[in-house]
């Protein structure tokens, strides 16, 4: 029970700051107008489970077990993804951590994927 009033808090304070105010966004746009520099590609640990309704209890248990994620809503299709990361081998590196930590949980039916870092629109 414990865990799960743990894990209610960590998902309420992720959705704080939502409502910042215009004059905070506003030195955000001017950045992003500024030129921008080609970067070298970046990769993403995606994590899937068996079932869509998983979603909320596989973020939470990455949370719980201290691998920071991002939930992406893409093309109506929520991913999560841990990273991103700057080398293709980093990702590989904590997909093996990541992988360790299901084995050590007994939690099956769960894949992890290496792929390139969806760009921002």
């Amino acid at each position: 029970m414990r865990k799960i009033v743990l894990v209610i808090a960590v998902l309420a304070l992720a959705g704080c700051g939502e409502g910042k105010s215009i004059e905070a966004q506003k030195p955000q746009a001017a950045v992003a107008a500024a030129p921008s520099v080609v970067s070298a590609p970046q990769w993403d640990l995606e994590v899937r489970g068996e079932t869509p309704q998983a979603v909320s209890d596989l973020s939470g248990w990455l949370i719980e077990h201290s691998f920071v994620s991002n939930i992406v809503k893409e093309n109506g299709k929520t991913r999560i993804l841990l990273g991103p990361f700057s080398s293709k081998a980093e990702a590989e590196a904590k997909q093996t951590e990541v992988r360790a930590a299901l084995t050590r949980a007994k939690k099956q039916n769960i894949e992890l994927l290496v792929v390139d870092h969806p760009v921002a629109q």
